[in-house]
């Protein structure tokens, strides 16, 4: 009887706090640069949920280490869904097989709470380099291995990971140099410091603007934008796609009932047209409905997933 009116104590306690939850201002950290998608997909649904919520949500960027500075900040703040992570999925499920830090899994220390959406990435070039469509980049590759550098956000991103197996697949050589974040390394493309980034969308303004050239969509389908740039696929070149979804996440301990209660906001809100229009115009595939446990089972598939190609592409811990 005792152990029963401790469990009906704990469920009452954690029904009650989810009820309250936000109680306080959330901070949500962004772990990479400002000015990547992550970081404008964040800070417009921290705006809305601070209006429906009736609690700030306030977006703090916490970039670098792959991610983990971001990571650790959450793992060790209290777990009632007060202090949450918004991370790429690359971070989640790509950075733990490379880098060492046996003080902090993130895939253990923090529970995954909600998914927003994944981006298709675009091979972009500086206009002033000597490739005006793929065949001419990949041409112009191939002829000189070793001598074109592409910029990523960082090291086991996606575009990192998506780079490289395009590298592989299409039998050319370039040297990574990798940023802080997207924004750093479009800054970069534009100022001719770098020759190519598969970015993820937020470079689209500069294409358009005739500052950068698309040569290539990673993706499943061309964007309506650029009708005629094709994508890697239909040129033969399989494989390369934008990663993982990104998504909330919350310390380990976070209770169950909030983790559902900010799964059903999230997802409330990725149906309203002004949500659902800016993830398009920002190049962002809205992610499938996921409740919390679906949506752990899913990073676990995508971090077992990367754990086999990431030695295929020797890609390893740091």
């Amino acid at each position: 009887m005792r152990k029963l009116l401790v469990v009906l104590l704990g469920l009452f306690s954690a029904l009650a706090q989810a009820q309250q939850w936000p109680s306080k201002p959330v901070r949500v950290i962004v772990n990479v640069a400002p000015g990547g998608v992550a970081d404008i997909t964040a800070r417009l649904l921290s705006a809305r949920m601070t209006e429906t919520l009736g609690q700030p949500f306030v977006v703090e960027n916490r970039a670098g280490g792959d991610g983990y500075i971001g990571f650790e900040a959450v793992a060790r703040a209290d777990p009632d869904g007060h202090v949450l992570v918004y991370s790429p999925g690359s971070s989640m499920m790509i950075a733990p097989h490379i880098v060492q830090r046996a003080d902090l899994d993130p895939v253990k220390a923090l529970a995954p709470a909600a998914a927003t959406g994944r981006v298709s990435l675009y091979v972009v070039v500086h206009p002033d380099r000597p490739m005006k469509n793929l065949a001419e980049f990949l041409a112009y590759a191939r002829a000189n291995p070793g001598k074109l550098n592409y910029g990523t956000p960082g090291n086991g991103t996606s575009p990192h990971i998506a780079t490289e197996v395009f590298d592989r697949e299409a039998k050319v050589k370039m040297n990574h140099v990798p940023y802080k974040g997207a924004g750093p390394a479009l800054n970069d493309l534009l100022g001719g410091v770098v020759d190519v980034v598969f970015d993820p969308g937020i470079g689209l303004p500069q294409v358009r603007a005739g500052k950068l050239r698309m040569i290539a969509v990673a993706g499943l389908q061309r964007h309506p934008g650029f009708p005629d740039v094709p994508t890697l696929e239909e040129s033969g070149i399989k494989g390369v796609d934008g990663g993982p979804h990104f998504g909330y996440y919350a310390p380990a301990a976070t209770p169950r009932e909030v983790l559902e209660r900010l799964n059903r906001e999230v997802q409330r809100l990725m149906q309203e047209p002004a949500i659902s229009e800016r993830f398009k115009t920002l190049a962002v595939d809205v992610a499938e409905p996921m409740t919390p446990p679906q949506f752990a089972a899913y990073v676990r598939a995508e971090y077992e997933r990367y754990g086999k190609l990431l030695p295929e592409l020797g890609i390893g811990k740091k």
